[in-house]
């Protein structure tokens, strides 16, 4: 059935030596979606390689012959038809089918010439069939050759297909079958190859298939099986490829394994693998692919393993827990082309030897290999002989020392190369523009100094350049301008100084530039201007910039995020600042622009945030301010503003925040919307402001006195304007004493917050939670958001050691006090295992006297879905390399999410909205279980006015994140529960395609639900995330045949992709419930492999 052991060699051989298949192609595609890491390369690559290895002899069931009709012809005919007949759908392949014709001429039928009128082969593979497999496959009693692999066969195996006692070749891959693996196969002694790959068998792999002599591939991946691997298997002496990998074994890797000296195919990779991996399985020699990553596998590697496995080629053993020194042998099994080994915890230098390999991928991130000066370097050099390395990826590691100037002689078409996150000094080597094939840079996170060579311009290839976090300095070369594929830049904390380069202009495929914190000066950048690609971010803080913004600014019309905040601009707004109208924040504060506001601010509806704090605005707030129906947060603080509050500001219903502080305002403050909660309406500063709702505190208006009215009255009126005038200023002086840089916080939020927690939670002080974290150390940081930071700890908790997350609220930051009481609140009210396990709140003075509020969390080993989704591509600060999610994985992670969604809106009292569902709210657990955290907006539907500390109306329009927030509430349409909906059907669009909702792509009305909408569900496959394609190989298969069509679409995505534009309907009548979508969810990840894999601690 298969190609001999040494042909798959020979075979193997001439594909990489003589490239049928352009490894760049996939090595890109997986890298655009993991950011370094080759855990998923193994599966692609194999399974590109597949159709060679596992295809059988196309002559072996060439046979075929007209009979006549007989009882025995009769019976194979009839048991075709019964099988025909149990489809659930007709096919078009079996249309000729029919009793009026010689059965032996059917499509997909093979005839014995041996045995006249008997099936010998039956292949229906992508035959579009539906439905079960009839018990009477078992009649052809003939039969050698079974394939119905790629279609949508349900139920369980037939046990009828015991009684096919000449059976060699069995091939149900890629269907929806379940159950167990039938004992009746044992009954099949002949088997050659057994593929039952890519279904939702359970159970234990049974020990009796160590007992087909004949087997030469077993293929049993991505089913749910548990159990152990069987030592039995190593009685497999035939076995050239065994493919078990993506499961959920346990247990150790047998050492009988060592047995199959045959195997060159080995891949055990994400299951639960625990334990050493045996000696013997290392001295196997004739293994070609090996890959075991994604377990839990520890250890260290044998001196001699690539003298033992001179056959190598593709390796992979990254996210385990191996450890000690890379062997220098594995240089001298001289084939390999993918060595992966990160995400570990490998020590001391990388061997020079390891770069005469010449191998076209090398990653070894995420571990602490080590280099000091020029020590630990040397591997640098051999590899520059290598012309066919594609991808050189170190991040995450402490390597210090100079970046070897060798680096730039390095093979021009290496494509990516990623060294951040280490402790690298020095100079850019200058020469680093020979990399002519480079399309990812990323430098970020090091102690790089001196300028920014301007051979960085000879990069005409370049996509992405990362080069924050390090200490550059000099002008930004006019050279940057030849980059004209650049689509990302990301300059931010260097310091960098003069004026931007005219070149910039030059940069049209450019959508996202963060230059913010250095020293940049002159006038505004006009260059952007010229940028119609600029449709994302565009971030200038932090800088020296000064002069008017140019009227110019109208051609950023494309923009979604404009901050320009703390430089020297001044002067007055132009009104042509409103035709940026795809923009959703505009922060200008920090500046000194004067004059009014212009009124045609009030145009840009489709405003979320805009800040405008600390400048020299004067005149009153345009009513007209008040059109904005879906500003959520609106900053003006510290201006030379009077006159009255707007009563409009009361009529928009999706204001969260709103700081007037500082400013001259009088007059009566209006009762509704934002004003009726002090944490967020913040006014401390406006000695002329009275009236308001009770919970402000502020003194009556003046009322009006008629001719006739008497002097008690006058005495009422002057002694409270007298108390109140007194409240105020003894209230403005504790607001300014606590919140001095940021606006006002009020004093009784820990009082609010902690009333909910001090009697369930274990109460600890600011001294522990500097102990536990070394004193907030940067080594412990694991993420930032927007009102704080989240760093690694360990606290005693009940006599015990534990790991946790501390969560500190940056106080300075609008907003944070009021997060840290809704999610105190939130927290306090749930208990449900896909929704983040607070331990307990801290609210206290830290060792200034300053106020301090952190919550302390179950510590989420995998960080963020975000991360995996998309850190590979962004330079994140994640501790170790990210090799993408497989299919099964997200369908575990959506349900999950769907199923904590549901716990929330139905089954808490009162329901729950979370109001800022996205990926970066979605943490995982060491075996890939999804919590859903940052309640920091969330609102609690009390059915009651008043019912507790933090009511309905408080949380009315509360702001999500752009790209993820429900389209009705810019519309200021109360919160509900299908706002959540809504940006869960978004989530799942991002976890399928890969894509972020604000990915630069989506421009001029283009979203992604009408680019979902558009391929699906022919396209489907086109658009789905590239990781994917790495880690499915129905979806690999699909690729392959693309110049026939597609195929089939899968029908898991298919299905997922269907619900997921079910939850992101434009209006929220049309969507579909949380429960429902939940309840959807389960079906279609109980037709498909339940996938939880284990990682490595981040």
């Amino acid at each position: 059935m298969l190609l001999t052991s040494r042909n798959c060699t020979d075979q193997m051989h001439h594909v990489v030596e003589n490239n049928i298949f352009s490894f760049t192609e996939p090595v890109l595609c997986i890298f655009h979606a993991s950011h370094g890491r080759c855990g998923t390369m193994f599966p692609a690559i194999l399974l590109l390689l597949l159709p060679y290895v596992l295809q059988p002899l196309p002559c072996s069931f060439s046979e075929a012959a007209a009979s006549p009709f007989s009882n025995e012809t009769a019976t194979d005919r009839d048991a075709l038809l019964q099988f025909k007949a149990s489809l659930s759908q007709q096919s078009s392949a079996l249309v000729s089918w029919n009793t009026t014709s010689d059965f032996c001429q059917w499509p997909g039928v093979t005839c014995s010439l041996r045995h006249k009128g008997r099936v010998s082969a039956l292949n229906l593979s992508s035959a579009g069939l539906v439905g079960t497999i009839s018990p009477s496959i078992g009649n052809l009693t003939f039969l050698k050759f079974l394939n119905l692999s790629f279609n949508e066969l349900q139920g369980e195996i037939p046990s009828t297909i015991g009684h096919l006692s000449r059976l060699q070749y069995l091939n149900f891959r890629g269907n929806s079958l379940h159950g167990g693996i039938s004992d009746v196969l044992r009954n099949c002694s002949g088997l050659t190859d057994i593929m039952l790959d890519q279904n939702y068998l359970t159970g234990e792999i049974p020990s009796w298939l160590g007992g087909f002599p004949k087997l030469v591939a077993l293929l049993l991946y991505k089913n749910n099986l548990t159990g152990i691997i069987p030592p039995s298997l190593g009685n497999l002496s035939s076995l050239v490829a065994l493919y078990v990998h993506t499961n959920q074994l346990e247990g150790s890797i047998p050492e009988a394994l060592g047995r199959l000296r045959n195997v060159q195919w080995l891949a055990l990779f994400a299951n639960r693998l625990s334990g050493i991996i045996p000696e013997a399985v290392f001295n196997l020699s004739s293994v070609v692919g090996f890959g075991v990553d994604q377990n839990d596998l520890h250890g260290t590697l044998p001196p001699n393993w690539g003298n033992n496995q001179p056959n190598l080629v593709f390796v992979f053993l990254g996210l385990n827990h191996f450890t000690g020194s890379v062997p220098a042998s594995l240089a001298n099994a001289t084939m390999i082309y993918t060595l992966d080994i990160g995400g570990n915890n490998f020590t001391g230098k990388m061997p020079s030897a390891i770069g005469t390999l010449c191998p076209g991928i090398l990653t070894f991130d995420g571990n602490k290999i080590e280099a000091r000066g020029t020590e630990g370097w040397e591997f640098i050099k051999p590899l520059t002989n290598c012309t066919r390395l594609r991808v050189l990826s170190f991040q995450y590691n402490m390597l210090a020392g100079e970046l070897p100037g060798s680096v730039a002689n390095l093979s021009t078409h290496l494509q990516v190369f990623y060294t951040g996150f280490n402790q690298i000094h020095g100079m850019i080597p200058p020469d680093i523009g020979n990399l002519v094939g480079l399309q990812k840079l990323q430098l970020s996170q090091n102690h790089l100094i001196s300028v920014l060579p301007s051979t960085i311009g000879l990069l005409k290839n370049l996509q992405a350049l990362w080069i924050d976090g390090n200490k550059l300095s000099g002008i930004i070369p006019p050279t940057i301008g030849n980059l004209t594929q650049l689509q990302l830049i990301t300059f931010d904390n260097n310091n960098f100084q003069g004026p931007l380069p005219v070149s910039i202009r030059n940069l049209q495929q450019l959508s996202s530039a963060n230059l913010s914190n250095n020293e940049f000066t002159g006038p505004f950048p006009k260059e952007f201007f010229n940028l119609s690609s600029l449709s994302y971010i565009l971030d200038l803080s932090d800088n020296h910039f000064s002069g008017p913004l140019p009227p110019e600014v109208a051609s950023l019309s494309r923009l979604t995020y404009l901050n320009i905040s703390r430089n020297n601009l001044s002067g007055s707004l132009p009104d042509t600042l409103s035709y940026c109208q795809n923009l959703l924040e505009l922060h200008l504060d920090g500046n000194t622009f004067n004059g009014s506001f212009p009124t045609s601010i009030s145009e840009m509806r489709g405003l979320v945030v805009l800040n405008l704090t600390k400048n020299l605005f004067s005149g009153t707030i345009p009513q007209e301010f008040g059109r904005m129906k879906g500003l959520q947060e609106l900053y003006l603080a510290h201006n030379n503003l009077s006159g009255q509050i707007p009563g409009t500001f009361q009529n928009m219903t999706a204001l969260y925040q709103l700081d007037i502080s500082f400013n001259h305002l009088s007059g009566q403050v209006p009762e509704h919307g934002v004003f009726t909660n002090s944490t967020r309406f913040l006014f401390v500063g406006n000695d002329e402001l009275c009236g308001g709702t009770t919970e402000l505190h502020l003194p009556a208006c003046p009322v009006q006195s008629g001719k006739h009215s008497n002097m008690k009255n006058r005495d009422i009126l002057i002694i409270t304007i007298s108390a109140g005038s007194f409240f105020s200023f003894i209230l403005a002086f504790v607001f300014f004493y606590w919140g001095r840089k940021k606006g006002a916080r009020s004093t009784t939020i820990a009082t609010t917050a902690l009333s909910f927690m001090d009697d369930k939670y274990p109460k600890v002080s600011y001294a522990e939670l500097v102990q536990g974290t070394d004193g907030f150390a940067s080594a412990h940081l694991i993420g930032r958001g927007r009102y704080g930071s989240v760093y690694k700890g360990r606290l005693s908790l009940k006599n015990s050691e534990t790991v946790v997350a501390v969560k500190v609220f940056d106080l300075q930051q609008t907003g944070s006090s009021k997060s840290f009481v809704a999610e105190c609140v939130a927290l306090s009210k749930i208990r449900h295992r896909n929704l983040i396990s607070v331990i307990t709140c801290c609210s206290s003075t830290d060792s200034r006297q300053n106020d301090f509020k952190a919550i302390v969390f179950e510590f989420m080993p995998n960080q963020s879905l975000d991360k995996w989704l998309h850190d590979a591509n962004l330079g994140s600060d994640v501790s170790r390399p990210i090799p993408g999610l497989t299919l099964m994985q997200r369908l575990n992670i959506a349900v999950n999410v769907a199923e904590a969604l549901d716990y929330l809106h139905n089954n808490c009292e009162p329901p729950i909205v979370h109001c800022d569902l996205k990926p970066s709210n979605i943490l995982l657990d060491k075996d890939f279980v999804a919590c859903v955290g940052d309640f920091g907006l969330a609102k609690i539907l009390y059915t009651s006015e008043g019912e507790q500390a933090i009511s309905s109306k408080s949380f009315t329009g509360i702001r999500g994140t752009i790209g993820y927030v429900a389209p009705e509430y810019g519309d200021g349409r109360q919160v509900s529960s299908c706002g959540d909906v809504f940006s869960f059907g978004v989530l799942l669009l991002e976890m399928f395609t890969g894509k972020a909702p604000t990915d630069a792509m989506f421009v001029d009305g283009l979203t992604l639900q009408r680019y979902t909408e558009m391929a699906f569900p022919e396209r489907l496959m086109e658009i789905v995330d590239p990781v994917l394609v790495s880690t499915d190989e129905t979806i690999t298969r699909k690729q392959q045949q693309r110049s026939n069509g597609w195929g089939e679409i899968d029908n898991a995505i298919s299905s997922v992709t269907r619900l997921a534009l079910s939850c992101s309907k434009l209006t929220p009548s049309e969507r579909i419930s949380m429960r429902y979508a939940a309840d959807e969810l389960r079906k279609i990840r109980d037709r498909y492999l339940t996938e939880l894999s284990r990682a490595n601690d981040l």
